[in-house]
């Protein structure tokens, strides 16, 4: 007879409804996000493989795990396996052209050269996202060497930040970057594998925050830009307009923020008012909220 220290993922009996159940709520209070029954299966199996991997025997003795271990690194690692990370550079773009061509302008028409303007990219992935915020703002806002620019860039899932921080990307992620670019801001170091220079890579910080958590959100005060897109739409209503909220928060007055184009401000928050930048609206803090 096999061990439960020796079992794999695919001999281990799949969690009972009412484990799932108990997982989703504790994993929705800790993270915000919602699993519905559809997500059953997805979230068995790797649950079973983290069961299997730190030798538990069974989803209790795994469940207790998760509630009390001190140092929280196994809640890390089953986040890390139950998040979606689908992103490349430039995705909805229209929004980067917005940031140089509305906000930033915009915001510096405020501020005195050498003024500091802060931008957040949250959730970050693997990098993309914030790395395209950084080639957008040299490449197409000439203003952008009489400021101080700073890109900070968030994830809850620690094993994406590696690979952003890496900073090694693959056609998929490149496919609309084209040959200029890649030409002044990558080296190729494989066959379709190319690594970002080192002065974009060092551009950005990166850092792990929880959203819902408000303690490590309290340290994030003052941004100018929150991108935050396609995030909320792994929330319930209650969780979107808490978050909504601790963003307003983050942000400064006079401070914009970009939802993905599935996401309805209206629907969670009046806060914000809306803005137009060509081709798409953003929501702003007013300049007079505290």
């Amino acid at each position: 007879m096999t061990s439960a220290s020796a079992r794999s993922p695919e001999e281990i009996d799949s969690i009972s409804p009412e484990e799932f159940a108990k997982l989703c709520e504790f994993f929705y209070r800790r993270t915000g996000i919602v699993f519905s029954e559809k997500k059953r299966y997805f979230v068995a199996r790797r649950v079973e493989e983290r069961i299997a991997k730190t030798r538990s025997s069974s989803f209790r003795d795994y469940f207790g795990l998760l509630r009390f271990q001190a140092s929280g690194e196994e809640f890390q690692q089953l986040v890390n396996l139950l998040t979606v990370n689908e992103t490349y550079f430039f995705r909805e773009d229209y929004q980067f052209e917005a940031l140089t061509r509305g906000m930033l302008p915009e915001l510096a028409s405020a501020r005195k050269p050498g003024d500091r303007l802060k931008i957040w990219s949250l959730p970050c992935s693997t990098g993309e996202e914030p790395y395209s915020i950084a080639m957008q703002v040299l490449e197409n806002w000439p203003q952008c060497d009489q400021y101080e620019i700073q890109i900070f860039a968030s994830d809850i899932d620690s094993r994406v930040l590696g690979d952003a921080v890496r900073g090694v990307y693959g056609e998929r992620s490149l496919q609309r970057v084209g040959p200029a670019l890649r030409a002044k801001y990558f080296e190729k170091i494989k066959a379709d594998e190319y690594r970002l220079r080192d002065e974009i890579r060092e551009s950005v910080d990166f850092s792990t925050v929880n959203v819902v958590d408000r303690v490590q959100m309290a340290a994030f005060r003052g941004f100018d830009v929150i991108f935050c897109r396609n995030l909320l739409i792994y929330f319930d209503d209650l969780g979107r307009r808490e978050t909504v909220e601790t963003l307003f928060e983050c942000l400064a007055p006079g401070g914009f923020i970009c939802l993905g184009h599935s996401e309805n401000m209206s629907r969670m928050s009046s806060l914000f008012r809306p803005r137009k930048f060509a081709d798409t609206i953003v929501h702003q803090k007013p300049t007079d909220a505290e």
